[in-house]
Parts: C-alpha cells; sequence; structure tokens
C-alpha cells in the first residue's frame, strides 16, 4: 500500500525476478524436502495426483490473485481486496489471521534451524543458532526491500539448484541405467508395487491437506505487489512462471524420487532426498540436504518477517491496527511492525523449547487453516470484483482468470472439502478446534477496534 507521501510510501524496489523467486521460495521448503515422505506413505505414486489437483486449484487462485493485482497493486493485497469487494470485518479477519501464519510459521522455521544446527554442532543449545538466525533477517528486514529481495532470491535459487540437480541426475540414471541404482530404476516403479494408485483415491484425498500445505506461500507475491516494479508487467509474467516452475519442481522431483527407489522403500523418517542422494553414490548427501533444509528454514523465517511486517504496515493503514505500524523509516520500512513480529517469533523459541511436540502441531495446523481463509478471501473477492466490471462500478483488465464464475464455484468447493478433510486425521484435526477461537477473538476485537476508531477524540 502506498499511502502518505514522502517515507510514508513503501519504495517499489523489487524486480520481476525478486518477485517471483519471493514466491517459489516461500512454497518449496521442508514440506517437500522432509514431509514428502508421510505423504508417500499415505498415497503411494497417487501423490503425484494430488499434486497435480491441488496444483490445477493453485492455478485458478493466482489467476484470480493475479487479476486483481492488475487492477490494483496494493501491499497487503489480500486484506485490501477482501475489505473492498467483501467488507470491513473481512479484511480485518483476513490481515490480521496472515499475519499470525507467518509469525507462526517463524515460530516453527527460527527452532529448525536450531534443531538441525544439531547436525554439525551436537552440542551447542539450539537455542543459539535460533536466537542468532531470528537476529541476521530480523537484521535483514531493517534494510531496504532491494536488500531482502536479493537475500530471498539466492535462498530461493539454492532450493531450486538442489532439485533441479536430482531431477537432472535421476532421469540420467533412470534413461541410461548408469550405476548401480540404474539397474532397478525406471517409470515403471510408479506402477508396479501395488498400482500407481494402491490406497485407491481415499489415500489421495488423505494427501490433499499436505499437499496444499506445501503450496502455502505461492500467494506471497501479492504481499510483494506494493513493492514490485512496474506492476502491470511484472505481477502478471510472475503469477503464470511462479505456477509453471512450482508444478514442474514438485511432480518433477517427486516423479523422479519414486521411479528411482520404489515408494514403499521410503521411510517416513527419512528425507526421500538424502535416500536419492545416498542411493546414487553421493556420499555427501546427508550434509548437503541439511544445508538446504536450514536454508529452506532460513528463507520461510526471512520472508514471515517480511510478510507479516507489511501485514501489520496494511492494517494499521487502513485503520484496523495501532496507527504506529504504519509508520515507515527512511528506507521505507515498517520497522514497528518488523520489531513486534521479531518479538513474538522470539517467543515462539520459548514455547518451542518447552512444549515442542504440542507447539509444532498447532503452529502448522494455525498455519494451513488461514491459508485457506487467505485462498477464499482471494476467490470471493475476484468473484465479487467481476460483478463490479459487469455492473460498471470498476475497470477491467487485460489479465483475467479464465473460467469464471464456474472456476470460483469449483476452487470453493475443493477449499471446503480439504477443511472437511482435516477433521478425518486425528493429528491435523486440532486446526477445527483452533480456528472458531481465533476467528470469535478476532469478531470481539474488531467491535473494540471499530468503536475506537468511530469514537471522536
Amino acid at each position: 500500500m502506498t499511502s502518505g507521501r514522502g517515507h510514508d510510501r513503501l519504495e517499489r524496489k523489487l524486480l520481476s525476478r525478486h518477485v517471483q523467486l519471493i514466491a517459489i521460495g516461500g512454497t518449496i521448503g521442508v514440506g517437500l524436502f522432509l514431509g514428502s515422505a508421510h505423504a508417500i506413505q499415505l498415497s503411494g505414486p497417487g501423490l503425484l495426483l494430488g499434486y497435480a489437483i491441488g496444483g490445477a486449484v493453485i492455478f485458478f487462485i493466482m489467476r484470480a490473485l493475479g487479476e486483481l493485482l492488475t487492477y490494483r497493486p496494493v501491499s497487503g493485497a489480500f486484506a485490501a481486496y477482501a475489505h473492498e469487494f467483501i467488507g470491513p470485518f473481512a479484511g480485518y479477519v483476513t490481515g490480521w489471521s496472515y499475519w499470525l501464519m507467518w509469525v507462526s510459521d517463524g515460530m516453527a522455521e527460527v527452532t529448525a534451524i536450531g534443531i538441525y544446527s544439531h547436525f554439525w554442532f551436537p552440542e551447542t543449545p539450539q537455542w543459539i543458532p535460533a536466537v542468532i538466525a531470528l537476529a541476521i533477517f530480523y537484521g535483514v528486514n531493517l534494510f531496504s526491500v532491494r536488500v531482502f529481495g536479493e537475500l530471498e532470491f539466492w535462498f530461493a535459487s539454492l532450493k531450486v539448484l538442489t532439485i533441479v540437480t536430482l531431477i537432472i541426475v535421476g532421469l540420467t540414471v533412470i534413461v541410461f541405467h548408469i550405476g548401480h541404482l540404474g539397474a532397478t530404476a525406471g517409470f515403471d516403479n510408479l506402477w508396479n508395487h501395488g498400482g500407481f494408485l494402491p490406497f485407491g483415491l481415499f489415500g489421495v484425498l488423505l494427501t490433499l491437506q499436505t499437499v496444499m500445505f506445501s503450496y502455502g506461500g505461492v500467494e506471497m507475491v501479492g504481499v510483494a505487489a506494493g513493492e514490485a516494479e512496474t506492476p502491470e508487467k511484472t505481477l502478471p509474467r510472475a503469477t503464470n512462471a511462479v505456477m509453471t516452475r512450482i508444478l514442474i519442481f514438485y511432480l518433477g522431483a517427486l516423479t523422479v524420487i519414486m521411479s528411482l527407489v520404489p515408494w514403499n522403500t521410503l521411510r517416513t523418517s527419512d528425507s526421500p532426498f538424502v535416500i536419492v542422494f545416498q542411493r546414487l553414490g553421493f556420499h555427501g548427501a546427508a550434509d548437503v540436504v541439511n544445508l538446504v533444509v536450514i536454508s529452506a528454514a532460513a528463507s520461510a523465517l526471512n520472508s514471515g518477517l517480511y510478510t507479516s511486517g507489511r501485514m501489520l504496515f496494511s492494517l494499521a493503514s487502513e485503520g484496523q491496527a495501532w496507527p504506529g505500524f504504519a509508520r515507515l523509516t527512511p528506507r521505507h520500512v515498517p520497522a514497528i511492525a518488523v520489531h513486534v513480529s521479531a518479538f513474538v517469533v522470539l517467543a515462539g523459541v520459548l514455547l518451542n523449547y518447552v512444549v515442542p511436540a504440542r507447539v509444532f502441531v498447532w503452529v502448522t495446523s494455525i498455519s494451513l487453516m488461514a491459508t485457506l481463509w487467505t485462498w477464499w478471501v482471494i476467490v470471493v473477492s475476484h468473484y465479487n470484483y467481476r460483478r463490479a466490471v459487469r455492473a460498471g462500478l470498476r475497470p477491467a483488465v487485460k489479465f483475467r482468470m479464465p473460467g469464471a464464475p464456474v472456476a470460483n464455484f469449483a476452487v470453493l468447493a475443493f477449499l471446503i472439502l480439504v477443511v472437511v478433510l482435516l477433521g478425518v486425521d486425528h493429528e491435523t484435526r486440532i486446526a477445527l478446534y483452533v480456528a472458531p477461537v481465533w476467528f470469535a477473538f478476532l469478531a470481539l476485537s474488531y467491535q473494540i477496534t471499530r468503536r475506537r476508531v468511530s469514537t471522536p477524540h
């Protein structure tokens, strides 16, 4: 959002490559490198179908978001569009929920950095690397947005390089049967061990919450909209490119992994990437993947502080949070908003130390529910925007989501299905308990905030 003038404006310093890699970096993370093993055991190669279906849904969500961003590129886009096309309360809930999502992710990621650092420094207390990482990226987010964009670009590039290396080396082994793994590698591994759907379509359904959680973060392109150079060109290009690359990375990497190694030999306790690199004869696989996982966690922490700070800025600009969050430094950074977000993440380090298992479930559940809410808001806002265009109340744009309004209703139905599936697994069911409490709290705080704003001083 570019409210005010002078130092009160966010600067448009993010280039196209920054915006694209920010969205890719926010999506490709620990869920792919470590969490895919559990999903593979639930559905076998059918996981590919789950990612394809989820990717198709994300395509329509991103195209809807791209159309809205082309219409009005603002920082904190989801909250702004919810406020404009659904109502003030929807904007309030969206902004605060998305802030909470990334702060919660930050709590998990900063602790993960401490845990993964034990691989090289087993005697070092995990809170030390965790605090060091938080301090580094807290400092990074206080510099100009161009510094954040460059750092996130290289973090995302490291993850992309790892996946591309796996795909190229894996395809070479599969096609030319190189090495000891080449003797058993082949695409027929995708259907020779119980079939492509060993657990039927129900197994695929059980993975949808994992799939959609993995895709969470792709909408970050909307948060960066207010600081993108030439948004009318950058944002449509970034929206299309992000979707294409993410589908290649997810579907490509998992196809190669399950073609190299039969899916039923993968253990949930190990990263499929580590197993494949080890069996390929890459003896330093554990070190490489550990470095990549740490960079993935660092990238998510970096993105989380950036996103949460911009959401507080947007909320304050709309009069839905303390006005101090809208103050910018001479570098055009919402420093107070970043301070508060970093402090909450720091509190999460303590919580993860006291009750690590429970806090992890809590934060991932909150993150997923907030993500689903954000996607719901994007689709509904787009539907109402199109209605406003037809009524002549809003200008039409060239970059449009195909299939509307049927696609809008199909996506909403799918998101409802994912919420229902959260209740099937006892490990994710807690999300259905947390969500009503959170929304009730927001309803109460919204009434207090509205009275405070409307009361004359």
